[in-house]
């Protein structure tokens, strides 16, 4: 039997379950740490189900050491430190991961900072390189700067040889964003976010927006947005209605789509996965780009980190340590 964290209701509790065994293609990791992020809490209030055959248990990423192998897997032994995407299962001391996307531990990290690398490193290339192409020199807006999505995509879009500007909530976010290597920061709070874009990009418009917003920002969005730029839809904190006006959309050629990654085929993942290992793991091994935590909890402190996440007085990733 092993420890977890289950919702029952809309609320988290402390539970013992069945170890699982892994199958083809799987292995069964020691759970060392696993971050919290937003479709935890969304899960725990009923609005984010897992995906069919996934865990019930909330958590989409964890560090810790392969304990056991389900047949095919060649690439990983028992004794490996890895961290890992999940569809499910994290909260808990033992967890099932597919063997294609568990990576490397980079050298020099601490198993707590490898958990706080998978969603949101799986989720900004995913988005942010391959779906809406961002290019060196061009202009990438992020909303909610100072989450883990934020402050992974400032770092990981920097490195990559573009511009940030990004919005936050708070003087001091925006301060620390501007820290990590945003050039130019907007508190949203204070500020209209559409006047200020038009003034930093001399009315040019940014290239890409990263939008965890949805709701209201969706036509504010558009009138951001430069000749051939892409608005990339991740969340919709602010709700999934909106009011569009279609003209800029035809005149400025723009490009709207949008994903979740949680109910891809672990194929799809695997693919960023790759792309990972082979182009930003080296720039974590090398100190160029990290994960900012805010702050670590006991697993079974799992409502406090939650409430934490809701509050959103964070500034990057909150993590489980188990």
């Amino acid at each position: 039997m092993m420890r977890v964290m289950e919702i029952e209701g809309f609320a988290l509790k402390s539970g013992n379950r069945h170890t699982p065994t892994p199958a083809v293609g799987q292995v069964l990791i020691k759970v060392a740490c696993a971050g919290v992020n937003r479709p935890d809490v969304m899960q725990r209030k009923g609005l984010y189900p897992a995906p069919l055959g996934a865990s019930d248990i909330p958590g989409l990423e964890i560090s810790g050491t392969v304990i056991a192998l389900g047949n095919s897997v060649h690439h990983l032994k028992t004794g490996d430190k890895v961290c890992a995407l999940v569809t499910g299962g994290g909260y808990a001391e033992y967890c099932i991961a597919s063997a294609a996307l568990c990576l490397p531990v980079p050298a020099g990290f601490s198993i707590q900072e490898a958990a706080a690398l998978p969603e949101t490193f799986f989720t900004v290339w995913s988005n942010v390189f391959d779906r809406a192409q961002l290019l060196p020199g061009e202009t990438l807006l992020i909303h909610g700067g100072g989450s883990g999505i934020g402050t992974t995509a400032i770092q990981l879009a920097k490195a990559f040889h573009a511009k940030v500007i990004i919005t936050a909530g708070s003087e001091a976010k925006c301060k620390f964003c501007v820290g990590l290597g945003a050039d130019a920061a907007i508190n949203y709070q204070e500020q209209d976010f559409v006047a200020e874009i038009d003034r930093l990009t001399g009315s040019k418009g940014v290239d890409v927006i990263l939008d965890m917003i949805g709701g209201d920002y969706f036509p504010r969005n558009l009138k951001c947005m430069a000749f051939d730029a892409r608005l990339v839809q991740i969340a919709l904190q602010n709700g999934v209605k909106s009011e569009i006006n279609l003209l800029p959309v035809m005149l400025k050629r723009l490009t709207i789509t949008g994903s979740t990654l949680r109910a891809r085929d672990d194929r799809f993942k695997a693919d960023i996965a790759r792309k990972l290992l082979d182009k930003v793991w080296p720039l974590l091994e090398a100190g160029s780009i990290k994960p900012v935590i805010h702050s670590t909890f006991a697993l079974e402190m799992a409502a406090t980190a939650h409430a934490l996440m809701e509050s959103s007085q964070h500034i990057g990733k909150i993590i489980l340590q188990v």
